[in-house]
């Protein structure tokens, strides 16, 4: 049995073999019932749901409070079931897969019949993502289906990475939260737009531009445009996306009139990791101003950037 941290959504633990393997069948069950459950990935918490099933999609969408304009990732286990959810696979996709996957790296390409309108927001296109977290591995693979994978969390509020996060938000809300630690990567995917010629980067991620242009070749930054779309190809797109202004510090400011101050290891990696828990501190907090520290600019801070950029908007 799992463990509620108060009351409301059942929470599993994952932290050993068997505990997982009971987590991966009971969170297969729902999803085959067509019910959404909140499951750990490498970047943050996602809210799954059997893709191919509009309507357990738009239960998503119902406790989210979702955008309908805005699509949903669609999340695999393997380039074979990947190439089921899109019409055309280019080589260049394949070399992205070897190259990203399993991990944070979202490639849009032109969606297949098997994919719902609900899921990519009526356009032509979807994004897919294989990620490496083993237990949503574990899930897909069990359910022999692609899950549709928002954030865990409700629209406009800040992305989890962890079960607490999740049951936070929605708690009252869904019937499972499976624990499976601290997310790794602890910001969004990277996306790619492969069917934009050069392949343009729609939302930066922990997977800079400069690793992917190894890949292929020329590459465009069109994020901008593609936000200003009628269609959204991308979710992450709209500018209040992430609506809580954000706390981080490198350096402790003087003065005693701060609240609180969080330090945060001046490293991008460690940063992208701990940033999504400090807003949702400061939020449990009721902080009505949070200070940013200005970040470098460099390659590998460049999600982090986008993300605060999109709290000020």
């Amino acid at each position: 049995m799992g463990v509620p941290f108060k009351s409301g959504a059942e929470v599993l633990p994952t932290h050993t073999p068997a505990l997982l393997k009971a987590a991966v069948a009971r969170a297969a069950e729902l999803l085959r019932a067509g019910e959404p459950v909140a499951l750990p990935t490498e970047t943050v918490y996602g809210l799954a749901a059997n893709a191919l099933d509009a309507q357990a999609v738009a239960k998503i969408f119902n406790v989210k409070g979702r955008p309908a304009r805005n699509p949903i990732i669609v999340h695999v286990a393997g380039v074979e079931m990947a190439r089921r959810c899109v019409t055309e696979w280019p080589a260049l996709a394949d070399r992205l897969a070897k190259a990203f996957w399993p991990g944070p790296l979202t490639l849009v390409l032109p969606r297949s019949r098997a994919i719902p309108d609900i899921v990519a927001a009526g356009g032509a296109t979807v994004g897919v993502r294989w990620p490496s977290h083993p237990f949503i591995q574990a899930v897909i693979r069990a359910c022999d289906f692609p899950l549709a994978a928002p954030s865990a969390n409700l629209s406009n509020r800040v992305s989890p990475t962890n079960a607490h996060h999740v049951f936070k938000n929605l708690g009252d809300k869904i019937c499972l939260i499976v624990d499976g630690g601290p997310s790794q990567v602890g910001i969004e995917s990277t996306v790619l737009d492969l069917t934009a010629q050069p392949p343009r980067v729609l939302r930066p991620g922990m997977i800079h531009a400069e690793s992917l242009a190894a890949v292929t070749g020329e590459l465009a930054n069109a994020e901008r445009g593609a936000r200003n779309a009628e269609l959204l190809r991308s979710p992450g797109l709209l500018p209040k996306h992430y609506a809580t202004y954000i706390i981080a510090h490198t350096r402790i400011p003087a003065g005693k009139r701060v609240g609180r101050v969080s330090v945060i290891a001046h490293d991008a990696g460690a940063f992208a990791r701990a940033i999504y828990a400090e807003l949702h501190r400061c939020d449990e907090e009721g902080a009505q101003l949070i200070v940013v520290e200005a970040l470098p600019e460099a390659e590998e801070w460049q999600a982090i950037n986008d993300r605060l950029r999109r709290a000020a908007a």
